[in-house]
């Protein structure tokens, strides 16, 4: 099977979020995929089937199917137009979970067309979520995922959480996001939960991240940095019930795999 990995959310190699991508022609049985993902070891591995002129999409983590993956559909879409000769602007994948998803292309820029995630503000919340963080924060909302709002991008950087903790909390993930300086936001993405301590750039956190942060900010569009050591760029559009994030790729790796 040929696989293709991506650098997403950036313009170029060795930075952004990697992704694994396998075409397939039809789905093979669920634990191969799931034997796949773990020996790729990134934190998403994706496949994707045709189905007329769309493609049905899942993503596996090394130990679990997720429900929804920003950048390895970024990156899918780029295999699609730059590898497999996929002629559109605008791709079509069907999920399991979240209904259609689409990937507007624009030149080298792709758009995702993802779900707008609701939350609120809480003001009781786990003591895991203190003691797994290190830090106390300025305001916390729940959604799919805990954010914590911290005071400045230099808090975000600083922060090195115990993952054995966070790993305890009883949502998908945890995120910490503060202003950013050279953007509006910035952010970093814990998930141990679904084997991924953290993950370089997170395109569903953004889903949950932008509408957060438009209610602060009372502004519908937003510049954003997840701040890892791979660092990763992101724009953000902020509607009614989608949030449409935008990033560049990179391919890094082209090859086959033998099964």
């Amino acid at each position: 099977m040929n696989i293709y990995q991506v650098d997403t959310f950036t313009s170029n190699t060795l930075s952004g979020n990697p992704a694994a991508v396998i075409p397939l022609d039809n789905w093979l049985p669920d634990n191969l995929l799931q034997k796949i993902a773990r020996e790729n070891n990134l934190s998403e591995t994706v496949f994707f089937v045709p189905v007329g002129e769309d493609f049905h999409i899942r993503w596996f983590t090394p130990t679990v199917e997720v429900a929804l993956c920003g950048h390895a559909t970024l990156a899918s879409a780029y295999i699609l137009k730059t590898e497999l000769g996929y002629s559109k602007d605008e791709i079509t994948f069907k999920t399991n979970t979240k209904g259609d998803l689409k990937v507007n292309i624009n030149d080298d820029l792709y758009t995702l067309d993802f779900p707008k995630e609701t939350f609120e503000e809480v003001s009781s919340y786990p003591e895991e979520l203190v003691s797994g963080l290190g830090v106390a924060p300025e305001k916390v909302f729940k959604g799919i995922d805990y954010v914590v709002i911290l005071k400045n991008e230099e808090d975000v950087k600083a922060v090195q959480p115990d993952l054995s903790i966070i790993k305890s909390i009883d949502t998908r993930g945890v995120v910490i996001s503060a202003p950013g300086d050279q953007v509006d936001f910035v952010s970093r993405f814990f998930s141990p939960q679904n084997g991924i301590d953290e993950d370089p750039v997170t395109g569903s956190a953004h889903c949950l991240l932008a509408p957060i942060w438009q209610q602060l900010l009372s502004k519908s569009e937003l510049s954003a940095q997840q701040v890892s050591t791979q660092l990763g760029h992101l724009n953000c559009q902020v509607g009614e019930s989608r949030v449409y994030i935008s990033g560049k790729a990179a391919l890094y790796i082209k090859g086959e795999i033998f099964i």
